[in-house]
């Protein structure tokens, strides 16, 4: 009797096996060699017709008999890469054997054997199949395809350097396992295999370690996988493993595994697919663009199952929401996985009254002592360079937690039972040759686990901060080479944290363009008020001092009187907006390409447009507003009254005259800017850092063309109102100088302030590169310093933001600085 094929059999891909060559399974399509032959049979080798027709059969068939890739590799004992490459049209060389060892496996009918056998014979035309109610996945646009592989190269780059960043290799993998998770928290055996009803489902093996993470993967025939775990047991490490090995063997139209951060989802205000969307264009700018049938990429590469969702987190979802979320993806049929806590998964199971529907479940086990007995010793130096014998400073304590089983020795090693722990553990004590391990032993100093897990969490910052040369940044530059000090360090990463905690929302991402929104919405809405105002009033009196005869006195005092007016016109329209929308902007997903005009960002030009001009009521307030500091002006230096009618009456002329100039020319060039906008470029968020300077650029270049343009377009508005309203509001006078420098203050301090007050950048600029480090809060090179803190290993980056590397480290960061803060006050709770 021949043995059993293997998972995974490269020779069956050259020869027939023995048991096929024995006759012991029938119904070949197709001659094989006799026993002996070391023929390689190979039909059409070149032949591009084969290819283009055996590949969607294939699939069809294999569809049809509810087999996976994976499932049919086991069953055929082909690998898996050989039947995707069949499957996709990557293969050229078509073996008899394969394709007969693949067509027993199916069972194949005698219709589909009878075209096979026409395809690969090349007997004449292939006969013609009825339609099958289980057809083969639509095909794949070219556009749409080409747009898939560059995600997937991009997701997969991000996540190799994450991985290194994180040093999961270094000096091995910690050993990540897992049992299969409890009955009630997952669905049906029958649901999970996807199996007809009356059907018996046959038990899936969910066993494996951190290397066969896909592989377990696609044993499930939904798609639906949660994995549970305490916290720091290595969920996230595991999510990011599964990505890569799914991406080692992807092609189209296979989804592309896409790791998301779900505890920011509020599912009672966002969809899921609006939601997986928003975090596509957020990391992927690029994605903006548009598809002939009007959305976005994004959105297209959703709705055509081109992306796997890894949801990392769901216990970081709200408490309240965490129940709706889980009702929410029960109603979605998307293959996915799912990470958590298993208190926090199970109470909304509860809650909820269902498990995910369709998804099987795993559990991450524990480290074991003999996992820190293989791993700690080797992360160290030994104690001695000429005494190897005394080993390292890890193993001289493993060996008291091997002698004795004192309380302080059980602690410890509960305490170090999760990788997140051990990783604390050697950062602050392998990595430092003056620092002892053995002082997690003192019982007296440590008498809990959760006093060592505090005393792991509180030194992990300062052992990062031990002078670390730098290195050049992500973004390609070195950057400022001054070591951070490690107080000031933990200080402002602290600020951070309890940043993300404000307002009860507890968020992990910490994204540039949100870091103004720390401050106060008064201190905002003052400081914008105040770049505002000086950027008008320095344009107005630069002009005057250039353009007109003013002396710099009566310039000063124009400029002062404008600028204030600006400031409150910019500032009460700012206001408006924190009340309303929070004040805060996200990042630009154009550029500005003044070489090879594009028509918008996709194909509603018109649409963008029309959003554009309603930039008209801003200039409209300006405009007022400007004609009252005129009128106050020219009261002050040239005498009068503001109660004379004759200056009211030419107040009121002036502020309708010049709301309507700067109303209609800023809406105009802001409508007009559409025009030169192109999407992003793939690169342009590969890190937050590359992101802020894309964003940096395309608001230099909307400077370089709004304020020429707004200087002529006010300009030119000026001499066509006064041309057409003349005689309707009397005599009006605007010289081509006058109109000259009108336009130039409008336009220089108008888009300056634009820049600066209703910009991502401008926020940053003003508040976070200026403002806070004035404070204390941060530092001056942030853009540094978070680069910084990156490579360190205290942040993680995901796409276009960062986040803390564990969300236990952030909770403990911000609970110090709230307790550095003079006015802070625990809370206190009753006794029972």
């Amino acid at each position: 009797m021949p043995a059993p094929f293997p998972r995974s059999r490269s020779a069956v891909d050259a020869v027939d096996s023995a048991a096929h060559r024995t006759g012991q399974h029938t119904g070949h399509i197709w001659p094989v060699a006799p026993v002996g032959s070391c023929e390689v049979v190979i039909v059409n080798a070149g032949s591009a017709a084969v290819t283009d027709q055996l590949g969607p059969l294939l699939r069809r068939i294999r569809t049809q008999s509810k087999l996976t890739q994976e499932q049919l590799a086991e069953l055929s004992g082909v690998s898996v890469r050989t039947i995707r490459r069949l499957e996709t049209g990557g293969a050229t060389d078509h073996r008899l054997g394969t394709v007969n060892l693949l067509a027993d496996a199916l069972q194949v009918g005698a219709l589909d054997r009878e075209r096979l056998a026409a395809l690969l014979g090349g007997t004449g035309p292939v006969p013609d199949v009825p339609a099958s109610p289980d057809p083969a996945p639509r095909p794949v646009p070219g556009p749409l395809a080409d747009c898939a592989g560059e995600l997937a190269r991009e997701v997969r780059r991000r996540w190799r350097r994450e991985e290194g960043q994180r040093r999961v290799h270094d000096p091995f993998p910690l050993p990540v396992r897992w049992r299969e998770a409890p009955a009630e928290l997952t669905d049906h055996s029958e649901n999970i295999q996807r199996v007809a009803p009356g059907a018996t489902a046959h038990r899936v093996d969910l066993s494996g370690d951190l290397s066969s993470a896909a592989e377990v993967y696609r044993r499930i025939r939904s798609g639906r996988l949660v994995i549970l775990g305490r916290g720091g047991s290595g969920k996230s490490i595991l999510a990011i493993r599964f990505v890569l090995d799914v991406l080692e063997e992807w092609s189209v139209p296979d989804p592309i595994p896409v790791l998301f951060s779900v505890g920011s989802w509020d599912p009672t205000a966002t969809a899921l697919r609006d939601w997986l969307v928003e975090r596509l264009l957020r990391d992927h700018p690029h994605l903006a663009r548009r598809v002939p049938s009007g959305t976005t990429l994004a959105a297209a590469l959703v709705d055509a199952d081109l992306i796997l969702p890894v949801l990392d987190g769901f216990d970081e979802i709200a408490e309240g929401l965490r129940s709706p979320a889980l009702e929410a993806l029960n109603i979605t049929s998307w293959p996915l996985v799912l990470t958590s806590r298993r208190g926090e998964f199970a109470e909304a199971v509860r809650s909820a009254g269902a498990p995910l529907v369709w998804a099987a479940g795993i559990e991450l086990t524990d480290l074991t002592p003999d996992d820190l007995t293989a791993y700690l010793p080797r992360t160290a130096r030994p104690a001695s360079r000429g005494d190897r014998e005394a080993g390292t400073k890890w193993e001289r304590v493993l060996q008291q937690l091997d002698a004795e089983r004192t309380p302080a020795h059980t602690n410890l090693v509960r305490a170090l039972s999760t990788p997140l722990m051990v990783i604390l553990a050697r950062t602050m004590y392998s990595d430092a040759p003056d620092r002892d391990p053995t002082e997690l032993l003192d019982g007296t100093r440590f008498p809990t686990e959760h006093a060592l897990e505090e005393h792991l969490l509180a030194g992990f910052v300062p052992a990062l901060y031990r002078g670390l040369p730098r290195e050049q940044s992500a973004g390609g530059r070195t950057g400022d080479r001054r070591t951070w000090d490690a107080a000031r360090a933990q200080r402002w990463l602290s600020y951070l944290a309890h940043h993300l905690a404000l307002l009860g929302q507890d968020r992990q991402d910490l994204a540039w363009w949100h870091t103004a929104a720390s401050l106060r919405r008064s201190t905002r809405t003052a400081l914008i008020m105040l770049a505002s105002a000086l950027c008008v009033a320095s344009a107005d009196c630069l002009t005057d001092l250039l353009l007109t005869p003013l002396g710099p006195g009566e310039s000063m005092v124009q400029g002062l009187l404008v600028g204030l007016v600006a400031g409150l016109a910019f500032g009460s329209v700012y206001g408006i907006m924190v009340a309303f929308g929070g004040g805060v902007f996200e990042p630009a997903q154009v550029r500005l390409k003044l070489v090879g005009v594009h028509p918008g960002i996709g194909r509603r030009p018109l649409r963008t447009f029309t959003t554009r001009f309603a930039g008209m009521l801003g200039g409209f307030v300006m405009g007022t507003g400007c004609a009252c500091a005129v009128t106050l002006e020219r009261v002050l230096y040239h005498g009068g009254s503001l109660a004379d009618g004759s200056v009211i009456e030419a107040t009121l002329v002036n502020m309708l005259a010049f709301g309507t100039i700067f109303g209609s020319a800023a809406g105009l060039v802001f409508g007009l800017t559409t025009l030169l906008e192109a999407p992003l470029d793939v690169t342009c968020a590969a890190n937050p850092a590359s992101l802020l300077a894309s964003n940096r650029a395309t608001v230099t270049r909307q400077m370089a063309v709004v304020g020429p343009m707004l200087t002529l377009a006010i300009a030119a508005g000026g001499r066509l109102f006064v041309s057409l309203f003349e005689g309707v509001l009397g005599p009006l006078n605007w010289s081509l100088a006058d109109g000259l420098v009108i336009g130039a203050v409008g336009g220089i301090g108008g888009s300056f302030s634009y820049m600066l007050c209703f910009t991502a950048w401008g926020h940053w600029a003003v508040l976070t590169r200026v403002w806070l480090p004035l404070t204390g809060k941060l530092p001056w090179n942030t853009v540094a310093f978070l680069d910084d803190a990156y490579r360190r290993g205290v942040l993680r980056q995901t796409g276009a933001v960062y986040q803390f590397r564990h969300i236990r480290l952030q909770h403990h960061l911000a609970r110090a600085y709230r307790e550095q803060q003079s006015r802070y006050d625990p809370a206190r709770f009753a006794a029972g």
